[in-house]
């Protein structure tokens, strides 16, 4: 057996170059469905965004488009597929990701590891902060926290040493537990992932889409799930399959910005996506018209279904811009303390 705590084993799981997870040539899009390859209505729904940052940004003389995580290049694709020429002519659209640059990728992205610095316009964040490998401890019976070892080969678990004095700072801010059993993913290493993406903002708009929580909702017993194939499997971190954990969504925010935290539901219906049936008159009238209608009402409530993809949560945070339009109008904003 080989014994790791969580942060390393998911590291070397998911990202050694050798046999990381991250590095097959098939891409997530060969083991899950994420939103982006449920229907190019997601896309659709990004470029809107795209475009009312533009707007609320002024029109710079260019535009960015960082998709965090970028994959094999799907969301950008499907985003640059749906802009208008002029704003494709001032756009610089930037993929980050640790796997090679894919074919077919526009010529005008950029491909890199490193989110780029000094930007403006909108970083967009698809299901990247739950790969963002983390420690997780257990309360053990005497009510000391201890971090969880698992075995890389099995995926079983065991009690180790008491946890930091930084780790335990930050369980007692974000996630305090005290009964034995109870178990904390110390997400420390995405808030700072987080706010260094965001730092690349010269002026626009962040949002982190994941799966996650936030204070008074945390699951008690962890959330390590793995996918391999278009199915939930154990989370063995021998690099067969994908390894996540669900995202502490307050305590990545970072302080000092205007921030809302929503449902992908809320969201995507802001922004025009609908799960609606078209009028059944139009059956009669235009038939084909009506069959792509009743098609892009499923894709729409797939993306929005609150027991699916529409539980996801946003974070969304403004850099030295008003808030988009659409998004506006969604309760909770606020300006966040330092």
């Amino acid at each position: 057996m080989t014994w790791m705590r969580w942060a390393p084993a998911m590291e070397q799981a998911l990202y050694d170059p050798g046999q990381g997870f991250y590095r097959r040539p098939e891409g997530p899009a060969g083991h899950f469905r994420t939103s982006v390859h449920a229907s190019p209505r997601f896309a659709r729904a990004v470029a809107r965004l795209l475009l009312e940052v533009d707007e609320a940004l002024g029109r710079p003389e260019e535009l960015a488009l960082v998709d965090m995580g970028a994959g094999r290049g799907e969301l950008l694709t499907g985003v640059l597929a749906e802009l208008p020429a002029p704003v494709l002519a001032r756009l610089r659209p930037y993929g980050v990701e640790i796997a090679g640059r894919p074919a077919g990728l526009p010529s005008t992205a950029l491909w890199t590891d490193e989110p780029p610095r000094g930007v403006t316009g909108l970083l967009f964040a698809n299901e990247w902060l739950d790969n963002v490998p983390l420690d997780a401890g257990e309360v053990d019976e005497d009510g000391v926290l201890r971090y969880l070892e698992v075995d890389t080969a099995t995926g079983e678990q065991r009690l180790g040493e008491p946890v930091s004095a930084a780790d335990a700072a930050w369980a007692s801010r974000w996630w305090p537990a005290a009964e034995p059993g109870e178990v904390v993913e110390f997400g420390a290493p995405r808030d700072a992932a987080w706010a260094r993406a965001v730092a690349g903002l010269e002026r626009g708009l962040a949002v982190a889409v994941d799966y996650g929580h936030t204070a008074g909702r945390r699951p008690p017993f962890g959330t390590y799930a793995g996918f391999r194939d278009g199915r939930e499997v154990a989370p063995v971190p021998d690099g067969s399959c994908d390894v996540t954990a669900h995202v502490a969504l307050d305590s990545a925010a970072v302080p000092g910005l205007h921030s809302l935290w929503t449902t992908q539901r809320e969201a995507l219906r802001a922004l025009g996506v609908s799960g609606e049936r078209p009028a059944l008159a139009l059956a009669s009238s235009d038939p084909a018209g009506y069959l792509r209608a009743l098609g892009g009402a499923g894709e729409g409530a797939e993306l929005t279904d609150p027991g699916g993809l529409g539980a996801f949560g946003w974070l969304v945070q403004a850099v030295r811009m008003p808030e988009p339009v659409s998004l506006a109008g969604l309760p909770g904003w606020q300006t966040l303390g330092a």
